[in-house]
């Protein structure tokens, strides 16, 4: 296999030193026209291409950023990463991404691999098992700009985006009570993570203002996200003497395992027992009946995100003052609520 032509193998074909094969690339003004045309001429021939990453890191700047997700597979987070690429596309920036997979250990490592590439910034997004930050602080220990979106690290001070998890999850569970529900069950979400820290206390604090007892056994919690993660718990709901009449579920994929396991028992939703998830996933409104849902702005958090970031590295990372955003959500009314 042919190695990838370099500059001093243009240089020497042409009988000129390197230096002036850069400058003339680089269209230097120091360099005429005639030996600028022909560097240029002969680096078109030789299919020359200019190795970016030294170049980048000769400027101190890989204009590289890393993205760490939980996972890439659901909308949520892919419509967070469709929104930080087309912040970075103009401005000629890539990214890398890393997949954690809910794990504190693979987040971890790839915070690790990431700095040894020098990406000139992070967004980040914790994983569900990360209680200790240490890995985070110390990026910020060493002046690398960091956007934390989505999930809370309360320990760590630097620039985050959410979405008001808890303002969506109270609309949720409002709208809820208003239709006559009055026994309404929570199918949580992992304790450790602040988006379901947000919308359990919504969950609680709704059912308290409208004179509802907050019953412990209408509360459960799931490990995962998926619709299977929502079917046992359901099933638990169900069996209890009085079965709720809501379900307020952590997201959509969890509502929809819940949507089976009630049908499979021949409860009629909404008739007998009404289900709202969290995220509007698109297929949530294919199903049937279709599942009422909270909508999340997802692509702006990631564009927003991305553009906090860089300004972060545009200024190296000099601002004084630390930003936090809120993006509102909006309840979607759909066939599985009353």
């Amino acid at each position: 296999m042919k190695s990838r032509t370099t500059i001093t193998e243009i240089a020497r074909e042409l009988n000129v030193s390197p230096s002036t094969v850069s400058r003339a690339l680089n269209n230097h003004p120091a360099i005429s026209a005639k030996t600028r045309d022909a560097v240029i001429e002969l680096a078109r021939k030789l299919n020359y291409q200019p190795n970016l990453l030294a170049l980048n890191l000769l400027n101190k700047r890989t204009n590289t950023i890393g993205v760490i997700v939980p996972e890439i597979t659901s909308h949520f987070f892919s419509s967070i990463i469709s929104g930080i690429q087309d912040l970075l596309n103009p401005l000629g920036v890539n990214m890398i991404i890393g997949q954690s997979n809910e794990s504190y250990e693979e987040e971890m490592s790839i915070v690790r691999t990431f700095t040894s590439i020098q990406v000139d910034g992070f967004l980040i997004s914790p994983s569900s098992e990360t209680k200790n930050f240490d890995h985070l602080k110390i990026l910020k220990e060493s002046n690398i700009p960091l956007v934390i979106f989505d999930r809370d690290c309360e320990e760590i001070e630097v620039d985050k985006v959410f979405v008001d998890e808890y303002q969506g999850a109270y609309q949720a569970v409002e709208y809820l009570i208003n239709s006559g529900c009055r026994r309404i069950a929570h199918i949580a979400g992992p304790s450790i993570l602040s988006t379901a820290k947000h919308r359990l206390e919504a969950y609680k604090n709704a059912l308290k203002t409208y004179g509802i007892p907050v019953r412990d056994e209408y509360i459960v919690e799931t490990n995962g996200f998926a619709p299977e993660h929502g079917i046992d718990l359901t099933k638990k709901l169900l069996a209890l003497p009085k079965r709720p009449d809501a379900i307020f579920a952590i997201n959509d994929g969890v509502a929809i395992g819940a949507m089976y396991v009630i049908k499979e028992a021949g409860i009629v939703i909404p008739d007998e027992i009404s289900v709202i998830g969290f995220d509007d996933d698109p297929h949530s409104c294919y199903f049937k009946p279709s599942l009422s849902t909270v909508w999340q702005p997802t692509y702006e958090l990631g564009m927003l995100s991305a553009r906090i970031l860089m300004k972060r590295i545009q200024t190296d990372n000099d601002i004084s003052k630390i930003r936090v955003e809120k993006l509102f959500p909006e309840l979607i009314i759909r066939g599985s609520s009353r």
